[in-house]
């Protein structure tokens, strides 16, 4: 606790990591500043949607072709008209538009690029099941042509400078990370003074987990090594703790926190269930790429099955990856699988 009797804020955790890294800069701050503001707002309106009219659809289909939650609508065009102003983005890319999102020429740009899922699992809005907020920030690279073009947009995972999430669920928790040894941590949205607070420290996911989230329902859609990965996570071995528990709730963030704090894997293999998604379902800039970032930073792994998602050159802005991604030895056993290394 500080001198005031409230925990440590995110707006004091912020500064003191900007006081830690020389290259860091007010611009920065700023930025997530506005960020946690939007997510506030969202939050709040999370919290209501079962007593105003902003649960459902609104009947029209985002560039994924899936159906658009009135929720949705509100929390990209929240994060938008947040950030568009504070004159330190380039560009921003979100999950619900089809193109990259231009700065408006009364605003002055700076030098970030934001990706954003604006409300991650919102097919599970109606029936109360924890949703969030995934980012993911880069810097713009020195020495580009002065256009909005895609091609600089787009960087590899690596390149982040800073990824996190908010999950909203029966509290509001911002988990984030900006890289290089300073830790992921997590803070409590405490409604009665209006702040994130401090409560999940330098967060460590085990080294191995017994938990293994996966939907199931796509068993016949994956191919033989998919299959085999799963049946060995369910076949019992005592030696190696198998079989592990099933927990999937099917909203990405909310499987994520979890095993990030108690361990295990998540898993969206690549599938033949809709040919127009041959490589699964998670996009790459705005859900992989973040909480690979996240992962790394608490000493867990993100692989596409092949490789770090991580290090993964994109080449579309709503790119589409298998994702497994936790425990570093239950996503390595993931991977040995899926490379063949490991026969099925």
């Amino acid at each position: 606790m500080d001198r005031q009797g409230v925990g440590t804020t995110i707006t004091q955790h912020i500064l003191k990591q900007q006081r830690e890294k020389p290259e860091a800069t007010g611009a920065f701050t700023t930025l997530l500043n506005e960020l946690i503001v939007a997510a506030k707002v969202i939050s709040r309106e999370v919290n209501k949607a079962g007593l105003v009219d902003i649960l459902g659809s609104t009947g029209k289909i985002n560039v994924q072709e899936e159906q658009v939650q009135k929720l949705d609508v509100f929390a990209n065009q929240i994060i938008i008209e947040r950030m568009q102003h504070i004159g330190q983005l380039w560009c921003m890319g979100s999950e619900e538009d089809p193109d990259l999102i231009e700065i408006p020429a009364q605003y002055p740009k700076g030098d970030y690029i934001l990706f954003f899922d604006p409300l991650d699992g919102s097919s599970n809005i109606d029936v109360n099941v924890s949703i969030g907020t995934i980012f993911g920030i880069y810097k713009r690279k020195e020495g580009g042509s002065g256009d909005l073009l895609l091609s600089e947009a787009l960087q590899p995972g690596i390149e982040q400078v800073a990824a996190g999430y908010f999950i909203y669920g029966s509290s509001t928790i911002m988990v984030y990370t900006t890289g290089n040894g300073t830790g992921v941590h997590g803070f409590t949205l405490f409604p009665s003074v209006g702040e994130f607070l401090l409560s999940h420290e330098n967060i460590r996911i085990p080294g191995k987990g017994k938990i293994y989230s996966v939907n199931e329902g796509n068993y016949p859609y994956w191919d033989e090594k998919t299959r085999a990965l799963v049946d060995y996570f369910k076949t019992p071995d005592r030696e190696t703790g198998r079989p592990y528990t099933s927990r999937y709730v099917g909203s990405l963030v909310a499987d994520f926190h979890r095993n990030l704090l108690k361990g295990g894997i998540f898993m969206y293999p690549a599938d033949m269930k809709d040919p127009k998604k041959p490589t699964g379902k998670l996009r790459l800039m705005v859900e992989a790429n973040p909480l690979a970032m996240v992962v790394r930073e608490a000493g867990g792994y993100a692989s596409d099955g092949h490789g770090p998602i991580l290090e993964i050159e994109p080449t579309e802005l709503h790119q589409r990856v298998p994702l497994y991604i936790g425990s570093k030895e239950d996503v390595e056993m993931a991977e040995a699988f899926i490379s063949g290394r490991v026969e099925a």
